[in-house]
């Protein structure tokens, strides 16, 4: 017997991140020598100050519910942290504490959006945003960004694309996948935009916020447009500068009255984020800082050889990122080298003919690209590229 599913699930596909994962380690399981530049996971593990925050909490025996959206330790961290190192203010009914930025994302969604409404999304685009708005009842919308503007949008496409529909922009910077990151002026400039259309609420993902080398610091949305505070709900997690990504901790600060309705979300479906990972999390945003430097520079040094190295492949063009542990690769040429369709079957022969396993960029809404992860070791990088230079020939 065959049980038919919702109209809403059907509207959705797997994430792609996560399918490339599964494949590569099916095959690894099966024997195969894969290896594996899908995933966007440190490779490094918690630090150990982190952990140990999270074993305390267990032999303390904090194990129980907390409140839905979160305990008042670590909401006090994360308001601390906006003001550190965004100088935003928040108050704790300003603040959510969510089972992963993800998740955070998702109840903003489901807590905004009708029937209809628009989600205006700059393309290439993190592969969860247009299903989440589907999964919403809404009608994403898709800005394209290419090689030859950086892949950022200008201020005209993203006027160009508001209509009275429009209800919700996303804006991830630095971007997953290209790592391109927009400057304090450019930020100012899509502000202006934004605030000649109070309807649009924005939803800026700063995850990768510190994992960071553009030649500016590092500015959030609202940070460079204050008048938009209102309306903006400024997302962002532990799980990437920190390591943590098992441990499933991300938050966001925004208008009291939008973020009490997200709360409401995520009582009827998860209820309160593990409380474990809660006080570990507390530790890492208010602790030494030391670590998340470290990482950084190890990621900094990885996207230098990465980059250069694909732009070393016959047919193969990579743009140098600002951010993230991503390389965003225009592979069109190498595709047409090798009478390949489209970037699903390069990738497939990549997994199978090479043993390297990455993202086709048409799951980014970047059709002729591939996303490599270089959040691993030198040396698994280096075998990767000698593979890929190998099979490009």
């Amino acid at each position: 017997m065959t049980i038919e599913v919702s109209h809403r699930v059907l509207r959705v596909k797997p994430s792609p991140t996560l399918a490339v994962t599964a494949r590569a380690a099916k095959l690894k399981a099966e024997g195969k020598d894969i290896i594996g530049l899908g995933a966007g996971e440190p490779d490094f593990d918690t630090p150990a100050h982190i952990a140990e925050a999270g074993i305390a909490a267990i032999r303390g025996g904090f194990t129980r519910y907390t409140n839905v959206d979160g305990i008042p330790e670590l909401k006090d961290a994360i308001i601390a942290k906006f003001q550190r190192d965004n100088g935003l203010t928040y108050a704790r009914n300003q603040v959510l504490v969510s089972a992963g930025a993800k998740h955070t994302i998702f109840n903003l969604m489901m807590a905004l959006l009708n029937p209809g409404d628009e989600v205006v999304i700059p393309a290439p685009y993190w592969v969860s945003y247009p299903d989440m708005a589907l999964l919403a009842d809404a009608v994403p919308v898709f800005i394209p960004a290419g090689a030859s503007q950086g892949y950022k949008i200008t201020p005209a496409q993203l006027e160009a694309a508001l209509t009275p529909k429009s209800r919700l922009f996303i804006l991830n910077s630095p971007s997953n996948p290209t790592g391109a990151a927009y400057t304090r002026r450019e930020l100012e400039a899509l502000g202006a935009v934004l605030a000649r259309h109070p309807r649009v609420v924005i939803g800026t993902d700063d995850m990768y916020e510190h994992i960071w080398w553009g030649p500016e610091p590092f500015c959030s949305l609202v940070t460079a447009c204050p008048a938009l505070y209102d309306r903006t709900v400024t997302i962002n997690g532990v799980s990437k500068s920190y390591a943590m990504t098992g441990w499933r901790i991300g938050y966001c600060g925004g208008p009291a009255g939008l973020i009490t309705a997200m709360g409401t979300i995520q009582g009827q479906s998860t209820s309160n984020p593990t409380s474990i990972s809660q006080k570990a999390a507390a530790v890492a945003l208010s602790g030494d800082q030391g670590c998340v430097a470290s990482m950084n520079r190890a990621f900094k040094e990885r996207h230098d050889f990465i980059v250069a190295g694909l732009n070393s492949l016959r047919g193969v063009s990579c743009q140098p990122g600002f951010g993230t542990f991503y390389a965003f690769a225009d592979v069109s040429q190498a595709m047409a080298n090798l009478g390949l369709r489209d970037d699903n079957a390069f990738a497939e022969r990549l997994i199978t003919d090479a043993l390297v396993a990455v993202v086709p960029g048409s799951g980014f809404g970047a059709p002729g690209h591939m996303r490599l992860s270089f959040a691993c070791s030198m040396a698994t990088l280096e075998k990767a590229l000698e593979r890929l230079r190998k099979f490009l020939g």
